[in-house]
């Protein structure tokens, strides 16, 4: 029996922990399970002939806004040429809308929905054993079909009216004890250049309408020992980077200060650990402890979402602005936590002018990276439900994102996506970090700023094109000359430090300034301090030049800057 576990990433450095989760939790079974391993960048017809080589004798998909798509693709082929073969799904795609999935797929034996290590052991067991025992399986949806209508005694005596409709929906479970859920990664090798994720709980205290995690209100946490033990793993492989995928890992604070205790105490100097919090629920020991840590130990993601009262009320959120802007700002100046701070575009009661305020709310606390998200209204979530009452309507097919609402237009969305790509481009890069600091003093606010320039790119007809990153440079000395053209010769060597504080280029820029007549000078300083490194002559800066010398050795752990240092005689 084979038993043939696909899995179709979002991206290929990440590993999909529900798929590695089931293969480990199938236990005494899983030696007949096997893992596909695919991601959206390989066609269709690739994934389908590595699926048919291997002659799965049970096949299941494991379902997520990211690959539903292509997952439906695949069930109609794979019945046509592995005829015989039962599909099942399993995922958050489809555990919302199980009947309509079985109505319109008829390719489909059956659906697990909800949590799926219990319910997928007992499915391997079935096929396994040939035992049968759908009825036995929490949260299974699936025709008699797939019970080859060969029921036991008990089934046949117990028959009722569901017996004789076509699809069985067996009720949920109880919550899995996180305990007992086996560690995905054990005898895993190929951790290199992977994102691995790992989870210490389930659940969420919040109730935010856009999320599925307000459904579980229930949080169930790992034993601390198991989770040390589990850390541990991945700190001895120095693996480059765990992502947490708890929904508000901080809502313990025990349960977080322990973890975090424990990172500080047994770093290796490599691995970077991921982090969603609520950052007003940040208390001082967490705050103390967080100062210690090595740069990069660890990063924080913070979903403010909104600053709009009525809005956050709208969504259910809980959470204190001034707490907020109070421990972000406070861990930015520490200068050792990356930290990413989310917004949600899409949200009741947020026009186009709110949210603009919310951009420079968030913005002014100054985080690595500021997402412009935009609201996925997604099955099962409340939001769901409640997206007619607002007005909010949103593209049919995955990942079911806004397209307008009763205070946003569709023509304000794609001002805001393109103000999205602009913050992604001259943000969130940190390649233009020492130009926009002086170019956003010139604008009447940072929200104001970006959408400047993503007008500048609209008129000028660059969008859409595939910009290398030193025409980017080039595209913003032609927007700065239009805004501030009196200073263009300080931009311009703004610039140049930026490009340089990202890589010592081969090839130099055309905007930047001729240095031939400082090289005397510079193969001078270069010879004290080495020849890896590189100098630059500054002419806007006094009225004699300024040498900066910049170390690629030495590089910002948070922005992976080259250091900078001006040269002073000895």
């Amino acid at each position: 029996m084979q038993i043939l576990l696909t899995a179709i990433n979002a991206k290929y450095i990440h590993s999909n922990l529900a798929v590695y989760s089931l293969k480990a939790s199938a236990g005494e079974y899983s030696s007949h399970v096997e893992l596909a391993e695919f991601t959206i960048n390989h066609r269709t017809e690739e994934i389908l002939s590595e699926i048919y080589r291997k002659k799965p004798e049970v096949l299941l998909f494991s379902c997520y806004i990211w690959n539903i798509e292509q997952v439906k693709e695949l069930v109609r082929e794979c019945a046509k040429v592995l005829p015989e073969t039962p599909i099942w799904l399993g995922g958050p795609e489809v555990s919302f809308c199980p009947l309509e999935i079985l109505k319109e797929y008829t390719e489909v034996a059956g659906i697990l929905t909800g949590e799926g290590e219990e319910s997928f052991r007992l499915l391997a067991e079935c096929y396994v054993r040939k035992t049968k025992r759908w009825k036995e399986i929490p949260g299974a949806v699936f025709r008699k079909s797939a019970m080859e209508l060969k029921k036991s005694e008990k089934y046949r005596n117990e028959e009722t009216q569901e017996d004789k409709d076509d699809i069985f929906s067996n009720n949920q479970g109880k919550p899995l004890d996180m305990d007992t859920l086996p560690f995905p990664y054990t005898g895993f090798i190929d951790f290199a250049h992977r994102i691995i994720y790992y989870e210490s709980s389930r659940g969420c205290p919040f109730a935010c309408s856009y999320c599925l995690s307000s459904i579980d209100k229930q949080v169930r946490f790992r034993d601390l020992k198991l989770v040390f033990r589990e850390l541990q793993y991945f700190l001895d492989a120095k693996v480059l980077q765990v992502k947490f995928v708890d929904r508000t890992f901080n809502c313990s604070h025990s349960h977080a200060f322990a973890i975090w205790r424990y990172l500080l105490e047994h770093d290796n100097g490599v691995t970077n650990f991921h982090f969603e919090i609520a950052a007003d629920l940040l208390n001082e020991e967490e705050m103390e402890l967080m100062a210690q840590m090595r740069p990069g130990l660890i990063q924080l993601e913070v979903g403010v979402q909104s600053v709009n009262v009525k809005t956050i009320d709208a969504i259910h959120r809980r959470m204190d602005l001034e707490k907020v802007r109070a421990n972000v700002e406070r861990i930015h100046r520490m200068g050792n936590i990356h930290q990413h701070l989310d917004l949600i575009a899409g949200l009741p009661y947020e026009d186009y002018v709110s949210f603009a305020h919310s951009f420079d709310e968030v913005f002014a606390m100054k985080p690595e990276q500021l997402q412009l998200g935009f609201l996925k209204v997604l099955q099962g979530s409340p939001m769901y439900r409640e997206a007619e009452q607002y007005g909010i309507v949103c593209k049919d097919k995955p990942p079911y994102e806004v397209l307008y609402t009763n205070w946003l237009s569709f023509s304000d969305i794609l001002q805001l996506k393109a103000i999205e790509e602009m913050v992604e481009i001259y943000y969130n890069s940190h390649q233009f970090r020492h130009t926009l600091e002086k170019l956003l003093k010139t604008a009447p606010s940072p929200f104001y700023f970006f959408q400047q320039l993503a007008d500048f790119y609209e008129r000028k007809g660059l969008n859409g094109r595939n910009h290398s990153r030193l025409q980017r440079y080039e595209i913003l000395l032609e927007f700065i000359r239009e805004i501030c053209s009196k200073e263009e010769d300080r931009y311009r060597e703004l610039l140049t430090i930026d490009l340089y504080g990202r890589e010592k280029v081969k090839s130099r820029p055309a905007f930047a300034s001729d240095q031939s007549p400082y090289q005397t000078k510079i193969r001078q300083i270069l010879s004290q301090t080495g020849k890896q490194k590189h100098v630059e002559a500054l002419l806007t800066w006094g009225e004699m030049p300024v040498y900066l010398i910049f170390d690629y050795e030495a590089r910002d752990p948070l922005t992976h800057d080259a250091s900078i240092t001006q040269w002073k005689e000895a």
